[in-house]
């Protein structure tokens, strides 16, 4: 199924979509895409944290965590994910430009990835952006893994994208989106130093499966483009067409 050009409608349109598209992120999440002793949960709060999914691992009994997932999940060493581009941080440059940034949480279990799913309302002022962008930040200094799916075009505050939007903020980083894609996708793998998966992509294109990383040797391919069009299944048909036509 192509991406749908969202920005026919207003954001109130967009944000029923975006709850459904959550709901079936998580669900193929828990239905076995993550391996055991992990789970997902949808628009948790993780003290400063407020994310779309939250991917967690369960504490052991005796406090212990297991050191990589079990039961599932791809080792990075194994396959590479086939994106467009990859991009890793300079570790000289990252470090003097992070070493402040901080974020905790009180959970009794693990947060160990998020996915956010952009809104209009993130680009939609100053504050709002520079909130958005500063917590993906913080999550991925933290060595939180973040998965970021921005179907809209850029805006004035992020005129190449989301992506150089975020990966400025902790490199010198020049990243250009391309002149025929509008929107992007990109998996961020926390580590000491990190790395980006990005995937730009367009209005009428095939989402890819994109890396949510649990661990810095293991990921599991999410299936962008199934979620995508279950979700789009529950838009009202009146809107369906009104997206669906050029």
């Amino acid at each position: 199924m192509p991406v749908h050009n969202w920005t026919k409608v207003d954001a109130g349109i967009f944000h029923d979509f975006h709850l459904s598209w959550i709901a079936e992120i998580k669900r193929t999440l828990n239905a076995g895409l993550l391996p055991s002793g992990y789970y997902a949960l949808a628009e948790q709060i993780a003290s400063d944290i407020v994310p779309d999914v939250l991917a967690l691992q369960k504490i052991e009994s005796n406090g212990s965590l297991h050191p990589r997932p079990s039961g599932g999940g791809v080792l990075l060493t194994d396959a590479v994910p086939q994106v467009s581009h990859h991009e890793q941080a300079d570790k000289n440059t990252y470090t003097s430009k992070t070493r402040v940034i901080k974020i905790r949480h009180s959970s009794d279990h693990r947060v160990v990835a998020v996915i956010e799913v952009v809104s209009p309302g993130n680009k939609a002022g100053k504050r709002a952006f520079s909130a958005f962008i500063q917590k993906a930040v913080s999550l991925i200094c933290q060595g939180i893994h973040l998965l970021v799916l921005d179907l809209f075009p850029p805006s004035t505050r992020d005129p190449e994208g989301i992506h150089q939007a975020i990966w400025g903020e902790m490199v010198d980083s020049a990243f250009v989106l391309p002149a025929d894609k509008s929107g992007i996708l990109v998996s961020y793998r926390a580590s000491v130093v990190p790395e980006a998966f990005v995937e730009p992509i367009a209005i009428g294109d095939a989402l890819t499966d994109m890396p949510i990383f649990l661990s810095e040797e293991v990921y599991v391919p999410l299936p962008l483009e199934e979620t995508y069009r279950l979700a789009w299944e529950s838009v009202p048909a009146y809107w369906r067409e009104v997206i669906a036509t050029t």
